[in-house]
């Protein structure tokens, strides 16, 4: 069986070639507390990473941790000095997914929010759980993350909604010529 070839073409508006709105930011920040007490450690993500990418498998993109939401995919994920960085594409033909752009393009949504099933974790004296290693499964657009600094990117955001007034200019442009050929 022949193995399917993936291709994307980067633009500088934020879209694919196709059109799909890319989205990136961090999912989560090392040594900084969740709401919960928890603390990911730099390199937690490291094992699993490397596993999924060895077994030919992706995290998913959800909406709101709902396993039954697939929105898009991830395209990028890496550990770097600050955290777990996401880069990835919200999939038009998902209907929740362009529920998740205009709302991103409005400001209303920018969280994100990582599942995940802890391998090491150990408790520190004041009470802090800090978690060394991290079976990763998804990350999640969400209203509220669990790490109120693990959002999308500012420039992200900018982008997306520029692209959305470029995509209704374009939209009234296709209709003015539609109207003309009449």
């Amino acid at each position: 069986m022949q193995e399917l070839e993936k291709k994307f073409m980067r633009v500088d508006n934020g879209l694919s070639q196709e059109g799909e709105a890319v989205i990136a930011g961090y999912a989560s920040l090392f040594d900084q507390p969740d709401q919960g007490g928890d603390c990911v450690r730099p390199g937690a993500f490291a094992k699993a990473l490397k596993r999924l990418a060895a077994e030919g498998r992706q995290v998913k993109m959800l909406w709101q941790h709902d396993p039954a939401q697939p929105i898009g995919v991830w395209q990028d994920i890496r550990e770097d000095a600050r955290g777990l960085w996401v880069k990835g594409m919200l999939l038009p033909e998902v209907a929740q997914a362009r529920e998740a752009l205009a709302l991103i393009q409005a400001g209303a949504l920018d969280g994100l929010s990582i599942g995940y099933r802890t391998k090491r974790a150990h408790k520190a004296p004041d009470g802090q759980r800090h978690l060394l290693e991290l079976d990763l499964w998804e990350v999640s657009l969400v209203t509220f993350p669990m790490l109120p600094t693990a959002r999308l990117t500012p420039e992200q955001k900018a982008a997306e909604m520029a692209l959305g007034q470029l995509a209704e200019t374009l939209r009234q442009a296709r209709d003015v010529m539609r109207a003309d050929r009449r």
